[in-house]
């Protein structure tokens, strides 16, 4: 396959480098690096750095953007934000299938297409920002390429609960301060069918199981929902605010 030239990547990444060595083993995978010991170096330890650098980036940015959240919300974002599949749009988004340098059987088997391949990749090409320009221009790329774009769409749509796990939060409040677990009903559907509208109610009960109070919540799927009753009832525990 013919490789489209570096110059492309590098105005897609806003970054011309000064050591175009470390672009290119970047994009250098182990199979290619086998085929041609002519002192190729393959991306494999870039690859190490970049996840590092990529933790600590996403885990500054969320740290700073939700000041609220608590350490197993930051965390499962993050596992979201860095996980392959994620990684695999961002390297979608920059053609970097089309730059790899593969050896011939992993050329056969498609491996300008493969997840783990391409995600690996991003990493590489990440530590090679940061070698090369810094650490501001590495912050620079992920904000631009990997958190910005899903932070977006996940501030968007009510549908995803990535952000924050509050249904889990409750049940753990909960279980601490000795109450049964909460009870989610549905109390109300409407809107079209393209665009449906549920209301979802959780009962909190006292230590002696009787009914404390109810709150209600309101989103486009059932879990939606109560992920929203279940956020109400804790800023109502915490408030102290139950009667």
């Amino acid at each position: 396959m013919k490789h489209l030239p570096l110059d492309n990547l590098e105005k897609a990444l806003r970054h011309q480098f000064s050591n175009r060595e470390l672009l290119q083993q970047a994009i250098t995978h182990s199979s290619f690096a086998r085929e041609n010991p002519d002192g190729t170096h393959d991306n494999e330890q870039l690859e190490f750095l970049g996840d590092a650098v990529l933790q600590f980036v996403a885990s500054q940015e969320l740290f700073q953007r939700f000041p609220d959240y608590h350490e197993g919300e930051l965390s499962k974002l993050r596992a979201h934000l860095v996980n392959a599949n994620h990684l695999l749009l961002c390297a979608d988004s920059l053609q970097l299938g089309s730059y790899l340098r593969l050896g011939h059987g992993e050329e056969k088997t498609g491996g300008r297409r493969k997840t783990a391949l391409l995600a690996d990749a991003l990493e590489a090409l990440l530590a090679a920002l940061y070698l090369d320009g810094g650490l501001s221009v590495a912050r620079g790329f992920v904000l631009s390429h990997i958190l910005e774009p899903e932070l977006k769409r996940l501030s968007s749509s009510e549908d995803e609960v990535l952000v924050a796990d509050h249904k889990s939060l409750l049940q753990e409040t909960l279980r601490a301060n000795g109450r049964p677990e909460p009870r989610y009903e549905m109390v109300g559907e409407d809107g079209p069918p393209h665009r449906r509208s549920f209301t979802m109610q959780v009962v909190i009960l006292t230590p002696d199981n009787e009914t404390d109070f109810t709150v209600a919540g309101n989103g486009n799927t059932k879990k939606a929902a109560s992920q929203v009753a279940a956020q109400k009832a804790l800023e109502r525990l915490q408030d102290g605010s139950n009667g």
